[in-house]
């Protein structure tokens, strides 16, 4: 690693970790921010739509920004699926400005945790996700480069938070990462905001399709490696 490198990497780790200083003072010193944090993942843990919908509307004039804080929260904190959110932006801004909105929001979301990844190196990741799920991941952009981020961002149910992490501790430029993030999430947010904002019922019956999903390409993964006689991971 050249010195530009090095010096780019340290600045980075300082930035993050003064991040990280700010915010955990905010949460120690200031009752309402520490209040106001355990609000938002308590509503995040229900994954209540109408929950969502409620807590972000309750901040009036202030809700678009509400609703991406809360977008970026779920990424690095929270393990409700991102699309909930989309949903109930969907039911409390109607479906052109909830997906206008949502888009932004996991853009943002996933650019942190880009971000986040590269300035903090491979082992912090691997507790933030799993070594498991980092090893699928390094697998999977192995194999596919940037493309891995378009396609997973298509494919319902998938935690693309696990994708960002790893796409952050590759070589792959930030831009390319953003871009594929884009247009990955582009027709799953129109998709999700006309369905929350149409018909919210259907959001349960969503989450259980996609998790199906998921634990039909995870059955798929273990017997195909499995017949090549490899070890499942």
């Amino acid at each position: 690693m050249g010195l530009d490198a090095r010096t780019a990497r340290l600045a980075r780790l300082a930035a993050a970790l003064s991040a990280a200083l700010v915010l955990g003072l905010l949460y120690l010193l200031w009752e309402g921010f520490r209040e106001e944090v355990g609000r938002a993942a308590a509503v995040l843990g229900r994954g209540d739509v109408d929950g969502i919908r409620d807590y972000v509307l309750s901040f009036g004039l202030w809700a678009p920004v509400a609703s991406t804080l809360l977008m970026v929260l779920q990424a690095l904190a929270a393990p409700l699926p991102s699309f909930v959110i989309t949903f109930a932006n969907g039911l409390a801004f109607g479906t052109l400005w909830g997906w206008a909105l949502s888009l932004f929001g996991h853009t943002l979301a996933a650019a942190v945790c880009f971000a986040l990844s590269r300035a903090l190196g491979r082992a912090p990741v691997e507790v933030l996700v799993g070594r498991a799920g980092l090893k699928s991941a390094d697998r999977w952009f192995a194999r596919w480069g940037v493309y891995a981020v378009l396609v997973a961002r298509l494919v319902p149910g998938i935690s693309f938070d696990v994708v960002s992490y790893a796409a952050g501790i590759t070589r792959m430029k930030f831009r390319r990462f953003l871009a594929a993030t884009a247009l990955g999430i582009f027709p799953q947010t129109l998709v999700y905001s006309y369905l929350g904002h149409r018909a919210p019922e259907h959001v349960r019956l969503f989450l259980v399709f996609s998790g199906l999903v998921v634990a039909g390409a995870i059955v798929f993964a273990v017997v195909r490696r499995r017949r090549r006689g490899k070890p499942v991971p």
